[in-house]
């Protein structure tokens, strides 16, 4: 009874070492009719807190705070930084955007000091420092869409639409990590301008 079962274990094991890592599905480069994003926009009071979330979120993926005392091994910072993903290192926020639509893509100011630009249907590796990913970007439905995928296997997913008419921006954030969501974030921003230089 033992050989069977020991034969059954190893099988198991040796079909979860062979799944294939995750991968990215393609997003749409056709721009809905009568979307654009275009526009000065100012994060909500309401969601003034999510700023605080977003960079509670990104301390922990570093390793945590740099600890006071002296007593804590190295081998301790250490684990704690090795807990950390990857992926949080491409995600910007900000307080007030700036985004500029063209007929190819994106451009999103966070706090007029970082520029991020999204090729619609884009499907293409990014790095930040030694950090690389995988990015797809583009339309689904009426909300621009999102994904990096590092390669740690933390997946950063985000969106964009509109709600009120226009009025509003609705920006999602999500980092999952094993199975696991370590930020899941929604941001409101007004318009304060949709014609703008």
């Amino acid at each position: 009874m033992r050989q069977p079962l020991i034969a059954v274990c190893s099988l198991l094991l040796a079909v979860a070492g062979c799944v294939a890592p995750e991968s990215l599905m393609p997003k749409s480069a056709q721009v809905p009719a009568g979307i654009d994003l275009s526009g000065l926009w100012q994060l909500h009071d309401d969601s003034m807190d999510t700023v605080r979330r977003i960079d509670d979120a990104e301390l922990a993926a570093a390793g945590g705070s740099v600890p006071i005392s002296t007593r804590s091994s190295s081998r301790d910072r250490k684990s704690n930084r090795a807990s950390g993903t990857l992926v949080h290192v491409f995600l910007e926020t900000g307080k007030s955007l700036k985004i500029t639509q063209t007929t190819a893509g994106l451009f999103i100011s966070f706090d007029r000091a970082i520029v991020e630009e999204y090729r619609f249907g884009e499907n293409r590796e990014i790095s930040v420092g030694p950090v690389i990913a995988d990015r797809v970007s583009g339309w689904e439905g009426r909300s621009y869409a999102i994904e990096t995928l590092a390669s740690d296997g933390a997946k950063l997913v985000e969106s964009y639409r509109l709600d009120n008419g226009g009025q509003l921006l609705l920006r999602s954030i999500l980092i999952r990590h094993k199975n696991e969501i370590q930020l899941s974030v929604e941001q409101v921003f007004d318009r304060i301008a949709s014609n703008y230089r």
